[in-house]
């Protein structure tokens, strides 16, 4: 009997971990349009940042489903980063912001997302520094993948828009 309540508990997490994604995809879809940015690129941040993970926090103390800093949570009005519809408007909104200060180059974007906008404003992908290489490789590949699904996985021309080579 209590082989049963435990495969029962564990089912009710899953589906409630089910549940909380499926919620957390449509605020990810929802203020990506609201904000202009491609929902597959939001998404794919989310998979990189914390693997859909509504509590994550980082070694350097960036929280949330789109690990969200202090100071970016302050300047898109998150009062509350552990809160999923807060932050990824605010992550969503940051994207926003780099979008436009990058002419919409998703590689420039995931690496200001990544190592900060005044870095990368500075020096581009011209930095030497193997983290943020593999960070938007691996946004990338994400990506990539999520344009070819949205595609129905035939189109490989329109997995690649927005990536392009750096300006």
């Amino acid at each position: 009997m209590k082989l049963a309540a435990l495969v029962f508990s564990l089912s009710i997490c899953r589906a409630g971990a089910q549940d909380l994604r499926q919620t957390a995809s449509a605020r990810a879809e929802y203020y990506a349009h609201v904000y202009s940015v491609p929902p597959e690129f939001v998404k794919a941040i989310i998979d990189v940042e914390s693997a859909w993970q509504p509590d994550a926090i980082s070694t350097k103390g960036a929280v949330g489903i789109m690990q969200l800093t202090v100071p970016a949570a302050f300047t898109f009005g998150v009062t509350n980063r552990f809160r999923i519809d807060e932050n990824i408007r605010g992550g969503v909104a940051y994207l926003s912001r780099l979008m436009r200060l990058f002419d919409g180059e998703l590689r420039l974007v995931a690496a200001a997302y990544y190592a900060g906008e005044a870095r990368i404003r500075k020096t581009g992908l011209n930095c030497a520094d193997p983290d943020i290489y593999r960070y938007v490789a691996a946004v990338e590949r994400f990506y990539r993948k999520r344009r070819l699904a949205a595609n129905g996985g035939g189109d490989a021309k329109g997995a690649e828009q927005g990536w392009g080579n750096s300006k």
